[in-house]
């Protein structure tokens, strides 16, 4: 192990969901395949299945995962939140946890929130929901987990203008479909409440861009908010596994990979 290169340290939610934890792993075989970097990955808050459910790969919590590099002799390690909203655990979990003293420096990157890879990668989950659909939405809801912080949504906000932008270019420059954004909990609206609302103004191709990073119970919830088409999960879509290899070689200080341009 090379203790004096930076680790790269994927600081995720964490989710009883076997499946979440299933493409998360695919996520960092796409890191690693890019950036040369294999990613290691800590939870911010660690769940059980159900019982009789099959676990998925176990993913150590976050503070267990940073003491055990420290002990193994790492110098430094660059955090990277695959966390779309900038809510209470960007801005107070995960620092948290890197305060704790440890020989191991560990430099905190921004996390996902409103970059354009994040909404070229939503444009592309839509547009496959819409063609498993048959056809072309009318009106988009833009699905977050939601924040209670103020400054918590604001991803999501810029991602819906950002979908906004590239359906309005798909359609020739002429006026795109309405993209509100909405959330799974903690702010308003809903997406069953926007999903609503837009039905009740005439759109009948109602489909939801789902702007969660993995399948679990808010994406699972989707699926019942009476929506015409709804995308998958950006999960290991090569647009996010750019954006986290462009995170670690920029903390990291280290020559930017080829293929993660």
């Amino acid at each position: 192990m090379d203790t004096s290169s930076p680790a790269l340290v994927l600081a995720v939610h964490g989710s009883a969901d076997p499946a979440a934890a299933a493409v998360t792993g695919l996520l960092a075989d796409a890191v690693t395949a890019l950036g040369g970097v294999r990613p290691q990955v800590g939870c911010l808050e660690e769940r059980q299945p159900a019982p009789g459910v099959r676990p998925g790969p176990r993913w150590p919590s976050l503070d267990g995962l940073l003491d055990r590099l420290a002990a193994r002799g790492q110098e430094r390690a660059v955090v990277v939140p695959l966390l779309l909203g900038d809510g209470f655990h960007r801005r107070v979990d995960v620092p948290a946890v890197l305060a704790k003293p440890r020989t191991l420096r560990c430099t905190l990157t921004r996390g996902l929130s409103g970059e354009p890879d994040v909404a070229l990668a939503l444009y592309d989950r839509l547009r496959a929901a819409e063609q498993t659909a048959g056809g072309r939405a009318d009106a988009v809801v833009l699905a977050s987990a939601g924040s209670r912080r103020p400054d918590g949504t604001a991803g999501a906000r810029i991602a819906a203008g950002q979908l906004r932008s590239l359906l309005t270019a798909a359609h020739g420059g002429e006026p795109a479909v309405p993209v509100p954004p909405a959330y799974c909990s903690a702010a308003r609206p809903t997406v069953p409440e926007a999903v609503a609302g837009l039905r009740a103004a005439g759109h009948r191709r109602v489909a939801v861009a789902t702007h969660l990073l993995a399948p679990g119970r808010f994406s699972g919830e989707l699926r019942d908010a009476g929506a015409w088409a709804v995308a998958e999960p950006l999960g290991a879509h090569p647009r996010i596994a750019r954006l986290v290899v462009r995170r670690y070689t920029r903390a990291a200080g280290v020559a930017h990979h080829p293929a993660a341009a």
